[in-house]
């Protein structure tokens, strides 16, 4: 029987190691930043056609490359930062396995021209899936600079499962991000398509923040420091007041390189206990400096995972460090003594609150002659909780007729009242035969008993069928706005949202754009209530992203979920009777009416038979 194990040919293998190290135009743009930094560049430009598909090229001021080492950096696991095992454990640069260029070669045309500042010529290196077409000597700028080209163009299937141009773009941009947050003493600039999106000149950290997301985000940085003999934590988290639902802006950096740790962001997020909604994200960007004998960064293809040799300790050191930020700039909310609570000026409107409080609880009288005053002493304890008794006036408690006592308890279902033995409201008086429950229940009358439905829960189940229908067909109509609204967009949200436009203007949004990541929203969902377009448009698109990291689902499921969470009836609203009936039947007109976006019920039946048990019927 014949040998059938052979070694693989080098173009072949560099494929396979291009799956893991180049996975997208991203991939690409990340390996070649992250070379510039190490290579001592001061300035760094990038340069992308078409999300990446066509071009990525990153040029910088570095110390440049020889001839022999321009030839030898397209050669897998040729690299110049590690020479020995150990010196993985005493790492201080971004790259160390050799494989990028390699890689990046293998599946794509790429062109590098580099020079070293001590040589009049420098050289040109022309690569074309792993095959050198072109090595010459040619006039350059001290530094180097590396074009790559129609990126998988040897790989089909792999550049079919590219994703829409705003969706790869996105992802570019957060690589982006990430590197030139980690080196603030760096400039940095992006062009895409031939339009500036970043032009960052070397400072802070402070002033890089503002210029990668920002202005907006001057008012909300404190800042975090924190040194230990073994770790040193320092950079920014933002006011608890700014937290978002989704995980956004939050960076961890070890040693300067970007990480990602979930026990590291539990840290962050327990330091804020107290201080914001569980379901809320806060914005932090922290630099830990630690020994890297102490680590591992050795365990994950892109690098982006990290391993410590004693992660309770950086767990206690990064939660403290947050807690005391907060305290410090009096972040942490605090009594003021100085206030008396019980004697304010809000005081002032204590008849209108009464009047509310009459109003939300419009009692009814009813009639009885066989109850006597000293039958019923103690009755109003039955209420305690549900009725402050101390307010009501002596009138409301109890009134007098010739011939017996009139008692007035006050509660929504005696509204309903009892046509045959009590005092039925007039045809002035009745709202019909539903009504709330704290503003959050609604209470309806049926033939067979009575029906309770979650308001909040049943107009997510109505509008979000009803979104869906207007995404499959095309069919939202829109109002335009009075005032056209403005809004500025960090670069990835900016993406996110020109790559569901179309969507947007099938639910009735009319979005335009206006500059550099800015929107102009002309109009909105004509069905939509709404007095502030702006912070509708924000909160979907918040809401968006917060369901595209929990759920998997597509991209307009997503949507209609989003803007039927967004739109929806909120608990605490009063509703009118005619609004009460109307969202009833058209629960019941759903596909679904049974169950809200949550997965909780939205309504439940008390049939008569259940009520005659209470009452031992």
């Amino acid at each position: 029987m014949s040998d059938i194990i052979q070694l693989l040919p080098d173009a072949i293998a560099n494929q396979i190691a291009a799956g893991e190290v180049v996975q997208r135009p991203a991939s690409a743009l990340k390996e070649l930043l992250e070379n510039a930094v190490d290579a001592g560049a001061t300035q760094i430009h990038v340069l992308v056609k078409d999300s990446g598909k066509t071009l990525i090229q990153v040029i910088d001021n570095g110390k440049g490359m020889s001839l022999t080492d321009a030839r030898m950096s397209f050669e897998r696991h040729a690299t110049s930062k590690i020479k020995k095992s150990q010196d993985l454990f005493t790492l201080r640069t971004f790259g160390f396995r050799g494989e990028a260029l390699a890689s990046i070669a293998a599946v794509a045309q790429v062109e590098m021209k580099t020079r070293q500042d001590e040589h009049e010529l420098g050289t040109l290196i022309q690569v074309e899936g792993s095959e050198v077409k072109k090595q010459e000597p040619i006039s350059a700028a001290t530094g180097t600079s590396i074009s790559v080209k129609n990126l998988f163009f040897n790989v089909p299937a792999r550049r079919n499962f590219l994703k829409s141009n705003p969706v790869e773009m996105k992802h570019l941009v957060e690589e982006f991000q990430r590197v030139a947050l980690s080196y603030p003493e760096i400039g940095f600039s992006f062009m895409q398509n031939d339009m500036d999106l970043f032009n960052l000149v070397p400072g802070k950290l402070s002033q890089r923040i503002t210029g990668i997301f920002g202005k907006s985000y001057q008012g909300q940085l404190v800042p975090c420091e924190e040194d230990t003999p073994h770790l040193i934590v320092k950079g920014y988290v933002g006011k608890p007041e700014n937290a978002r639902k989704t995980r956004g802006e939050q960076f961890f950096f070890v040693n300067n390189r970007f990480i990602k740790s979930n026990y590291l962001h539990h840290a962050v997020t327990h330091a804020y206990e107290g201080l914001m909604g569980g379901d809320m994200q806060p914005f932090y960007v922290l630099f830990l400096e630690i020994d890297p004998s102490h680590i591992d960064i050795n365990v994950h293809p892109t690098k982006t995972e990290i391993k410590f040799d004693d992660e309770r300790t950086i767990y206690a050191v990064v939660r403290s460090a947050v807690k005391q930020a907060l305290g410090a700039h009096n972040v942490v909310p605090a009594l003021d003594f100085s206030l008396d609570v019980n004697f304010t000026e809000n005081w002032k409107h204590d008849e209108q609150k009464k009047e509310d409080v009459s109003r939300e609880n419009s009692y009814k009288n009813f009639n009885t002659s066989t109850f006597k005053k000293q039958d019923v002493s103690g009755w109003e304890k039955l209420f305690e909780g549900n009725l402050n008794f101390s307010e009501m006036t002596e009138e409301q408690r109890i009134s007098r007729d010739d011939d017996h006592d009139v008692l007035t308890f006050p509660s929504k279902a005696s509204e309903l009242g009892s046509r045959d033995s009590l005092a039925f409201p007039t045809e002035s008086e009745t709202t019909g035969t539903t009504f709330q429950v704290e503003l959050n229940y609604i209470v309806a009358q049926m033939s067979s008993g009575l029906l309770i439905l979650d308001q909040q829960a049943s107009h997510e189940r109505i509008l979000y069928e009803r979104y869906k229908r207007q995404l499959d067909n095309a069919s939202g109509s829109s109002q335009q706005c009075l005032f056209p609204q403005q809004i500025n967009l960090s670069q990835a949200d900016f993406s996110l949202v020109f790559d569901m436009k179309e969507e947007l203007n099938s639910l009735g949004f009319v979005i335009e754009e206006f500059g550099k990541e800015t929107i102009l929203i002309q109009g909105v969902p004509a069905d939509i209530q709404v007095n502030n377009e702006k912070s509708l448009f924000e909160g979907l698109l918040e809401q968006f992203k917060h369901f595209k990291a929990e759920l998997s689902i597509d991209k307009r499921e997503n949507l209609a979920r989003s803007l039927a969470k967004k739109s929806s009836t909120k608990k605490g609203t009063r509703l009118s009777s005619p609004e009460m009936e109307i969202l009833v039947g058209q629960l019941f007109a759903c596909q679904n009416p049974n169950y809200g976006l949550s997965g909780n019920k939205t309504f439940v039946k008390l049939d008569l038979n259940k009520i005659h048990t209470f009452f031992n019927r």
